[in-house]
């Protein structure tokens, strides 16, 4: 697997874990106290950074992105992330303000990205 997938792959799943760690609470732990969802959400956020760690480094290391393209490359892996969570998680409706703000997020990237070289 290259690096560029193994980046992406890794940071999908560390943004599961963090989308849960951040939202999940909101529906599965609603009435618990507030002490009790801080520390379930610590717990999983745990298992996020045990995989946004490495994907950071291969990201850096191996795929020799920058620190600005793997930050844009983590929040449109996070808007798509929370998009889907809100859906098929929350029974959220995604309205037409997440998607220009969706829009607006890939076009960071474009911008981000442009000047990148394909892989010979």
């Amino acid at each position: 697997m290259t690096p560029l997938l193994q980046t992406i792959g890794l940071l999908t799943l560390s943004n599961l874990f963090m989308t849960y760690a951040w939202y999940g609470h909101l529906k599965d732990a609603k009435n618990a106290p507030l002490w009790t969802a801080v520390l379930a959400s610590w717990g999983v956020a745990f298992f996020e950074y045990c995989l946004q760690v490495p994907a950071n480094r291969i990201g850096f290391n191996e795929a020799g992105y920058s620190l600005q393209q793997l930050k844009v490359m983590q929040e449109v892996i996070t808007m798509a992330v929370f998009a889907a969570f809100a859906v098929l998680v929350m029974r959220e409706r995604l309205t037409m303000n997440f998607a220009w703000a969706a829009l607006c997020l890939m076009g960071a990237a474009w911008f981000m990205f442009r000047d990148l070289k394909a892989p010979a």
